[in-house]
């Protein structure tokens, strides 16, 4: 008899090469891009090594790329530096790669899932921190760096420290206008964003359950704000109906082998976590962050808080930090904070669920005259079904400007900067002091209440507008 085994132990132990410490795992899928592999692929082309399993390694421009005027190619010298090397380094490894020019190109955290590529049990890795949106799956999903990256291309294994295991126990229903960005960001403001350290957490209760699946990877994309190695959901039903006809997902006998061995990846019963969070989810109202990291986070309905609120000398010392880089006062309703900008997109609210809950709130509204909003789909797929359902007429009537696919204004790393000084409803991962562009002020919020910030020109409480 086998002791009681979380999820998370489950796909580690299924994935040991070697039982020591640090483990070497076998990687199912290494996912690349082209920031972190330049370095990487260089390494190896320097030492004449093969990529060992270009069959498990897949390839997507998306962090440098444009999202307008794609047929003039790439301006920025280094991103066009960056593009060129990986689009010859596939070539040269047989490496699956979705280009500027393929459909099914995007942010690679949106086209791994959408592909079919990302399914349950298997040990996902990017050279990208968010990299833990695959574990919505049931996947073990981690960011790694250059030299990781190099070292998975090389040998299809990876040297990792064993993680703790932390439960986040979601209690409750999700009440009515409330988002699952909402959800993640109240669980990030409760636990902080050390919250997690040196843990993979596995999301449970009945308000994870009922979560699409789109809904459960932007849960498990900001894990790693909550200072997580990974976050993973249980596949169920609704991982199956997702997965089952996607491209890259096992077919015939292998669907039904494949299904039942994802059947078994539950938490035992009386498996035992070395940590325990529970959340009240039926008390969670949508959320907007008023600092420079995800828990610096409150209530739209609330107040921008005083340091002085935080008994913890560190927290009162960033607190203070945050209110002077976000040009902020204590006791500011959230109601009274302008934004400047609206940012649509990224890999935690870029799919196409997001972006008819935006649309929604926009149609048949126009945004303020003072705002500049930009809608960026996840991947090209996502644009071409948001235009098939007319998506794109509600917010380019509204006067979104509507984009093409790529990480956009959730990074500044493309064109599509924020200003110094001033604010943007982003519907990205994180806030931090020039993330969006030296200066910029980012407040983050779910889709409908960016869609909601750019029509009213402040923040609303966008129960207030849905069905209005």
């Amino acid at each position: 008899m086998t002791a009681p085994r979380t999820l998370f132990q489950k796909v580690w132990d299924n994935h040991i090469v070697i039982d020591s410490d640090p483990t070497l795992l076998y990687v199912d899928l290494h996912l690349v891009h082209e920031v972190t592999s330049p370095q990487a692929f260089a390494g190896l082309n320097q030492s004449g090594r093969t990529v060992r399993r270009p069959d498990l390694t897949v390839a997507t421009v998306d962090h440098g790329i444009p999202t307008t005027g794609r047929s003039l190619g790439i301006r920025d010298p280094l991103s066009k530096k960056q593009i060129d090397a990986l689009v010859q380094n596939c070539k040269d490894h047989d490496i699956t790669m979705f280009g500027l020019d393929d459909p099914r190109q995007g942010i690679v955290h949106v086209v791994g899932p959408e592909q079919g590529l990302t399914q349950p049990g298997l040990v996902v890795v990017c050279g990208d921190s968010h990299t833990s949106t695959h574990g919505a799956f049931g996947a073990l999903a981690f960011g790694i760096g250059t030299t990781e990256v190099e070292h998975v291309l090389a040998t299809q294994t990876i040297w990792q420290a064993k993680p703790r295991s932390m439960a986040v126990e979601v209690e409750g229903e999700l009440p009515w206008g409330v988002a699952a960005k909402d959800l993640i960001l109240g669980i990030i403001a409760q636990i902080g964003v050390s919250g997690g350290t040196r843990h993979v957490i596995e999301y449970r209760g009945q308000a994870i359950h009922d979560l699409s699946m789109e809904q459960r990877m932007t849960i498990c994309n900001m894990s790693i704000e909550g200072g997580a190695r990974a976050g993973m959901i249980a596949p169920d039903e609704t991982t199956i109906r997702y997965i089952e006809g996607r491209p890259f997902a096992p077919k015939g006998a292998r669907w039904d082998e494949a299904v039942s061995a994802w059947e078994s990846l539950v938490t035992d019963p009386d498996a035992v976590f070395d940590k325990v969070a529970v959340v009240d989810a039926s008390r969670l109202v949508p959320h907007v962050s008023w600092g420079v990291n995800p828990a610096q986070t409150v209530p739209v309905t609330g107040a921008v808080p005083s340091p002085d609120a935080y008994d913890d000398p560190q927290q009162r010392d960033a607190a203070v930090r945050a209110l002077e880089y976000m040009a902020l006062r204590p006791g500011t309703p959230i109601f009274d904070i302008a934004v400047d900008h609206v940012f649509l997109g990224s890999c935690t609210n870029g799919r196409i669920e997001d972006l008819r809950a935006a649309a929604r709130v926009v149609d048949g509204r126009k945004v303020d005259s003072h705002v500049s909003a930009v809608v960026v789909p996840g991947s090209m797929q996502v644009k071409a079904q948001a235009e098939s359902e007319g998506l794109h007429e509600v917010f380019e009537a509204a006067g979104f400007s509507w984009r093409d696919a790529g990480c956009s204004s959730c990074l500044a790393m493309n064109p599509d900067v924020i200003p110094a000084g001033e604010r943007c409803a982003s519907t990205s991962n994180r806030n931090y002091e020039g993330r969006q562009g030296r200066g910029a002020r980012t407040h983050l919020v779910s889709p409908a209440m960016a869609a909601a910030a750019a029509i009213a020109g402040h923040f609303v409480d966008v129960r207030e507008w849905e069905g209005s």
